[in-house]
């Protein structure tokens, strides 16, 4: 689906279930990433009835820029939208960087969200004054780093078969997000993002929906700890996964099965 929000282009997926859809989802992709991280839960919502949209960031994969300045403004974004396809009440899923656009989206619009996901998600989302300082330097090594880490050890020590084809399409994917930018190195800008919202614990305490946190056993970016501060404010039920925080490609069925059974 393509749609024109602010006078720009927004490329849009979108899966639709075979009768009328129970409920929509909005899927907010992470940092360096598009639409198409969410393919397998995107089918997997479709096939339970659920309709499932999954929007390109601005400037990301084939939305028209420009970059965004912070995560409430990409919240803001992301409700336009919602409002551009004909949706007036919604689920809202995000992981990683996207996690916190959902998590800011779910405050500013508290009486339209039935359902808050948050996948693979921390606050304070804080990186590592090196890995900025790779991401602005040499972004190359700096993808492969992420990359590395963003994959639970077990399927980094895979060196063929499924894991390490998902993990060299995750590092692809990177690259080609990271070249069609033409607004700056994105790269940068998206982890600049995660690493300077400060406002989630205030966004916390307006949402007003169930919130379903999604965690991998084997995460390294997100881990489990560094959800406490959300959780003392969010009322959330809890679901875990195998994997690392890469889970969308590393464990699929999983995430799907977990979402799924969120939204029951």
């Amino acid at each position: 689906m393509e749609l024109t929000v602010d006078h720009r282009h927004v490329h849009l997926a979108c899966w639709e279930p075979a009768a009328p859809a129970a409920r929509t989802l909005l899927l907010l992709h992470g940092a360096l990433n598009d639409h198409s991280v969410w393919n397998a839960l995107g089918g997997a919502c479709a096939a339970a009835g659920h309709r499932a949209l999954a929007p390109d960031l601005p400037a990301h994969g084939g939305s028209a820029g420009p970059l965004q300045p912070d995560i409430d403004a990409l919240a803001d974004w992301a409700l336009r939208v919602a409002d551009a396809a004909g949706v007036a009440r919604l689920s809202v899923a995000g992981h990683s960087m996207g996690s916190l656009i959902a998590l800011a989206l779910a405050a500013r619009a508290p009486e339209r969200i039935d359902h808050l996901l948050l996948l693979g998600t921390a606050f304070p989302m804080r990186v590592s004054p090196a890995l900025l300082a790779s991401a602005e330097a040499t972004p190359e090594a700096g993808m492969d780093l992420v990359n590395t880490f963003s994959y639970s050890p077990a399927a980094v020590a895979q060196s063929d078969g499924p894991l390490a084809e998902a993990r060299a399409a995750s590092r692809a994917l990177m690259a080609h997000t990271q070249a069609g930018c033409t607004d700056g190195n994105l790269f940068l800008h998206d982890f600049q993002l995660c690493d300077r919202y400060t406002g989630g614990l205030e966004a916390a305490a307006r949402v007003r929906c169930p919130v379903t946190l999604i965690q991998a056993d084997a995460d390294r970016m997100t881990p489990a700890k560094a959800t406490v501060a959300l959780l003392e404010v969010l009322n959330a039920d809890v679901r875990m996964v195998p994997g690392g925080h890469a889970m969308l490609q590393e464990q699929p069925e999983a995430v799907a099965q977990a979402v799924l059974d969120a939204l029951a």
